[in-house]
């Protein structure tokens, strides 16, 4: 059971010792190794540029999920120590206290008043410009940005590590971070392409299955599930990614409000006002979807070893 063992000892690692510092961040150093590639890929030719960003994102994830399995490897011949070491590099995938502690920071300086420190605040959840939004609209962007890291950032690297092993949770992150860093319009259009492309369809399946924990969790604690689903079917297209969506269509239903971003989209109805109270109802829902389907995944991950022996 050491799959099981080692993504539960990874939660209980991310909920204690939250996230790991900057110079032991494998994230981080994927971030490095982005930059590398960026700042040596072709600045013009559209032709060029796709095929770099082709390269990178390929590569990059590549080499490593190549690194986790060496690692794998090597945890395999150590017996217990090899699963608290599994442990510990699977905890750096997904940060689920961090988001909480993003999420908390800015509905208390929305609480407070204190709308610079909020925007500064949002972020840490995002990369929207908060310069000219509004109290509400910065708890909306919280809200949509808990509901959609829900996916990014906690349930899809375990969703790829039920699958594939700490190769396939590294490999995702990779995958993800790159969409992070360079694949989205402007400056990066054509060099970005490749990464968000596959990001979009990485997360196709995680996407819908946070939506359906979201209910799950929405049921669990009392919140409007029917117009959370009806919302889900009804908005889950409306914004420009295929994934994004279908989380926040499903908080915008279970919270009963309206989740705006101008010229983009609009989701759900306004049936109750979008205030900093309405960030900790999202959180609360967020974190026990998180453990329910982290739960869920280390359930099948010890029947799958049952079944091997």
């Amino acid at each position: 059971m050491s799959g099981a063992t080692a993504l539960g000892l990874a939660l209980g690692l991310d909920l204690v010792l939250g996230e790991y510092p900057s110079a032991l961040h494998p994230v981080v150093f994927m971030g490095h190794c982005i930059s590398l590639f960026e700042t040596r890929g072709p600045t013009a030719g559209r032709g060029r540029q796709l095929a770099w960003g082709a390269l990178m994102a390929v590569f990059l994830p590549t080499l490593f999920g190549a690194g986790a399995a060496l690692l794998v490897g090597t945890s395999k011949r150590l017996g217990w120590p090899g699963v608290a070491l599994e442990a510990l590099a699977l905890k750096s995938t997904f940060a689920l206290r961090e988001l909480g502690c993003a999420g908390k920071r800015l509905r208390d300086a929305l609480g407070r008043g204190a709308l610079g420190e909020a925007r500064h605040g949002l972020r840490d959840l995002c990369s929207r410009d908060p310069s000219r939004l509004g109290a509400t609209q910065l708890a909306a962007a919280a809200i949509e940005s808990l509901a959609e890291n829900a996916s990014d950032s906690i349930l899809a690297p375990v969703f790829f590590y039920v699958l594939f092993g700490l190769p396939g949770a590294f490999a995702y992150r990779v995958v993800n971070t790159l969409d992070a860093r360079i694949g989205y319009r402007g400056r990066y259009e054509w060099l970005g392409k490749p990464a968000a492309r596959l990001d979009d369809l990485a997360n196709l399946v995680p996407s819908r299955l946070t939506a359906i924990l979201l209910l799950l969790a929405g049921l669990l604690r009392g919140a409007d599930v029917r117009r959370g689903a009806r919302t889900l079917w009804r908005d889950r297209r409306k914004t420009e990614s295929p994934n994004a969506g279908r989380p926040m269509a499903a908080m915008a239903g279970l919270l009963r409000v309206e989740l705006v971003k101008e010229g983009d989209y609009h989701l759900g109805d306004p049936l109750e006002p979008v205030d900093p109270d309405k960030v900790d109802t999202a959180w609360r829902l967020v974190s026990l979807a998180a453990c329910l389907g982290i739960g869920f995944s280390v359930v099948a991950l010890g029947a799958v070893h049952g079944l091997r022996y």
